[in-house]
């Protein structure tokens, strides 16, 4: 697909070899600074492109990457296969935060995708997929989730709608019929499946929820940046396995 065959990348300095075969994927570099320089041992920046920061380093001893994926779909699509195709990854995390899907979901709940739907053309455009819904890896969520067993850490296990628009006009109109399972609102993981759907690699998404729109609770960013440790320790503790 496109021009580009190889590593670096225009939009990726990091050189063949430079990535581990997991990668976690916050969507705020600043986020991915946070997770190397708190958690991974000799912590190696191997791109700072347009400041979409990614590194490499090892926890328990085991290789792992950590890199930004940018807000929105576009941003998502084109980290995460250069990525794949380029680099040599096998598996992507998504590691973010997210609105809740329902009244029911909670302020710091962590929720795992089974699936990603959304009212997007990136999977048509990109891969000829005309549907609106796509899974995460079965592998690496039954992972996940025995992992999250054996530390305690509860998980809700379920959909979530990527969604184009963050700011949206008071438009009239009928919400569609999957929302009434979705867990949690978000922006990115649709196109990161997409991706893994087209190029045979192995991709799920892990949120934080950050707010609740039916009782107006919400986290400060600060708090954003410093309280979803659970989800980044699962995601490592995962992620090494793989």
């Amino acid at each position: 697909m496109g021009f580009h065959k190889g590593a670096p990348t225009p939009h990726n300095e990091a050189k063949p070899g430079d990535f581990a075969r997991t990668v976690l994927m916050p969507g705020d570099p600043l986020r991915a600074k946070f997770i190397a320089e708190t958690y991974l041992t000799d912590a190696v920046c191997v791109n700072q492109v347009r400041g979409m920061l990614g590194y490499t380093g090892t926890y328990h001893g085991k290789k792992i990457s950590v890199m930004g994926s940018g807000m929105g779909m576009a941003s998502m699509g084109i980290y995460s296969y250069e990525l794949f195709a380029f680099y040599g990854v096998e598996n992507i995390i998504r590691i973010g935060t997210a609105g809740a899907g329902s009244s029911d979901i909670k302020i710091m709940d962590v929720i795992l995708a089974d699936k990603a739907y959304a009212n997007s053309n990136y999977a048509f455009i990109q891969h000829g997929f005309s549907g609106n819904c796509l899974p995460a890896s079965k592998e690496l969520n039954d992972l996940i989730i025995q992992t999250a067993a054996d530390t305690n850490l509860n998980l809700v296990v379920g959909p979530v709608c990527s969604g184009d628009v963050f700011y949206r006009e008071d438009v009239p109109s009928e919400p569609p019929a999957y929302m009434s399972e979705v867990k949690a609102l978000e922006m990115e993981s649709f196109a990161l499946f997409c991706n893994a759907k087209a190029l045979g690699k192995k991709a799920t998404c892990m949120v934080t929820v950050t707010d609740n729109k039916w009782t107006g609770e919400e986290l400060s960013p600060e708090a954003r940046a410093t309280h979803l440790g659970n989800m980044f320790r699962l995601a490592l503790e995962s992620g090494i396995q793989m």
